[in-house]
């Protein structure tokens, strides 16, 4: 996964994400996503964007083949972020426009999406954290609020909780490992990754 965001101005930026995800045991290449937005600063603490994002999937089936499926997305978000004494916190509400593409037919639904993340530096720091040692914990909710019927026949899609620890070089770049645990509720189960 690359995460990048860049600031224009003090009220301009773009976000970026790329991400390549296997499939079990490494066999291939599941999933890519390319996600960039348009980051738009209301305050410190605060900002809103409007964004894209297109993602190609291969199921273990489709291994020999060379199918992928396409799903593109519009989403628009507002992150908050702010301080509790001495754990730095980020919240993101995130709704999407899902435009899914299947073998038969192509799908339209909306999703929510409730991220959380909290940093703790392990040494004790003033208002910014600019270098050292530090844990996280996060976590995402996915709801579907339209045509859950052609999804999972479920309000609920998945949850994500990662937990990691990691190093910050500077204000700007950052390196940590973790483990992160996906519920996925599927048509028929309920599967944890």
């Amino acid at each position: 996964m690359f995460l990048n965001n860049t600031k224009f101005n003090d009220k301009w930026g773009l976000q970026f994400d790329l991400q390549v995800r296997s499939a079990d045991d490494w066999d291939h290449v599941r999933n890519t996503l390319v996600r960039p937005a348009l980051q738009y600063f209301i305050n410190d603490k605060s900002n809103v964007a409007l964004g894209y994002l297109w993602q190609t999937t291969k199921s273990a089936a489709d291994v020999s083949d060379d199918v992928f499926l396409h799903e593109h997305r519009i989403f628009e978000q507002y992150i908050f972020n702010h301080k509790l004494k001495n754990v730095f916190a980020s919240h993101r509400f995130r709704v999407e426009q899902r435009f899914i593409g299947r073998a038969n037919d192509d799908v339209f639904a909306q999703r929510f999406r409730y991220f959380f993340r909290f940093i703790q530096p392990i040494k004790k720091t003033e208002a910014a954290f600019a270098n050292g040692v530090f844990v996280a914990l996060q976590n995402e909710i996915f709801l579907n609020i339209q045509n859950k019927h052609q999804l999972n026949n479920s309000f609920f899609d998945q949850n994500r909780l990662y937990v990691a620890g990691g190093y910050r070089f500077s204000k700007k770049m950052d390196l940590e490992v973790g483990y992160m645990n996906q519920a996925v509720k599927n048509v028929s189960n309920h599967t944890n990754n």
